[in-house]
C-alpha cells in the first residue's frame, strides 16, 4: 500500500476572461496549496476492478468520484491490466471551493502512477487529468502556480512570502457548474490584477500581493448564497489582512502575516462559524 497526501487549494486569484465556443471558460488562476489535507491510500488489486471508499457519508464511492475516474483513465490510457482499491480519508470539506475532489483524483493519478510502474512524468497526468476537471492539472502539481488556458497551462511560481491562513466554510455546499452556467461575459465583470499578483509573489512582496488578489466568482455566487458575505465580513472585522472566496466558493479565506493575528481572527471565527481551519501555505 502507498499513502498519497491530497492537498486542498485556495485560489490567490481568479480571473474567467472569456468562453469558447463548446462553453469551457479560459481561466487566469494564481493558486497555492494549504496544508488541509484528504489522504488516499492505494492498494494493488488482484483483479482489474477499480474500488473507492471513503470516510465521507457524502461521497459517491463509483464512477461519479474524481477519484474512481482518474484510475479508470489512467487504466484505460496505458492499458494495465491491474485494478487497485482506493481508500479516501476526507479532511477537506466537500463541496467547499477548495478543490477536495481535484485533489483526491491528482493523488490517485500520483500514486498508480507509481504503483503501476508507468514513470510518467507529473507534466503527462497533469495533461491527463484535465479529462476529468479543470482544478487536477494544478492539483497534480499542487504548487504554486499560475493556470491559464482550460486549466492546462501551468507556470510554476516562487514560494510565497510567508503567511497564515484561516479557512471559513459557512453551511451551505456550491455546484461549481451551477456557477459557471450564470455567468454573464456580456456584463461589465470585475476582473482582478492576475498579472500584478503574478508579479508581486515573483518579488516575494506580501503587502502587494494582497491589494492585487481578486476572485471574479465571489459577487456571483454572494448573490446565490448569502452566507458567504456577512462571514467574509466577520473575518475583516477580527483583523485578517486580506479577505477572500476560494474557487466558486462557499469557504472564505483570510490571510494574516502575523501568527498571533491569524490565532485571533480563528477563535473569534469559531464562533460564527463550525468549520474554521487555520492552516499555512504549503509553497
Amino acid at each position: 500500500m502507498i499513502t498519497e497526501k491530497a492537498a486542498a487549494k485556495i485560489n490567490l486569484g481568479l480571473d474567467t476572461p472569456f468562453q469558447y465556443k463548446n462553453g469551457d471558460q479560459e481561466w487566469q488562476m494564481v493558486m497555492s496549496s494549504v496544508d488541509l489535507s484528504d489522504y488516499v491510500d492505494l492498494t494493488l488489486s488482484a483483479t482489474s476492478q477499480i474500488r473507492v471508499n471513503t470516510d465521507s457519508g457524502f461521497l459517491p464511492e463509483d464512477y461519479r468520484n474524481l477519484a474512481y475516474q482518474a484510475a479508470y483513465l489512467l487504466q484505460k490510457t496505458y492499458q494495465v491490466t491491474q485494478g487497485a482499491t482506493i481508500r479516501i480519508r476526507k479532511r477537506i470539506p466537500v463541496a467547499a471551493g477548495l478543490g477536495g475532489g481535484s485533489s483526491d483524483a491528482a493523488a490517485v493519478l500520483r500514486g498508480l502512477n507509481r504503483l503501476w510502474h508507468l514513470n510518467l512524468s507529473l507534466t503527462t497526468l497533469a495533461h491527463l487529468g484535465l479529462k476529468i476537471d479543470s482544478d487536477v492539472p494544478y492539483c497534480v502539481f499542487s504548487q504554486t502556480a499560475f493556470i491559464s488556458g482550460r486549466g492546462d497551462l501551468i507556470q510554476l511560481l516562487p514560494e510565497l512570502p510567508p503567511f497564515w491562513v484561516v479557512l471559513a466554510k459557512p453551511r451551505v455546499s456550491v455546484s461549481t457548474p451551477s456557477i459557471l452556467r450564470v455567468i454573464a461575459y456580456n456584463e461589465e465583470l470585475n476582473h482582478p490584477e492576475i498579472k500584478q499578483l503574478v508579479q508581486a509573489i515573483k518579488q516575494n512582496n506580501y503587502e502587494k500581493m494582497i491589494t492585487t488578489m481578486g476572485n471574479v466568482l465571489e459577487p456571483i455566487t454572494s448573490q446565490h448564497h448569502p452566507e458567504v458575505q456577512p462571514l467574509a465580513a466577520k473575518m475583516r472585522q477580527f483583523g485578517a489582512d486580506v479577505v477572500q472566496m476560494s474557487g466558486s466558493g462557499p469557504t472564505i479565506f483570510g490571510l494574516c502575516n502575523k501568527q498571533s493575528r491569524a490565532q485571533h481572527v480563528y477563535n473569534s471565527m469559531r464562533g460564527f462559524c463550525q468549520e474554521v481551519y487555520l492552516v499555512r501555505s504549503l509553497h
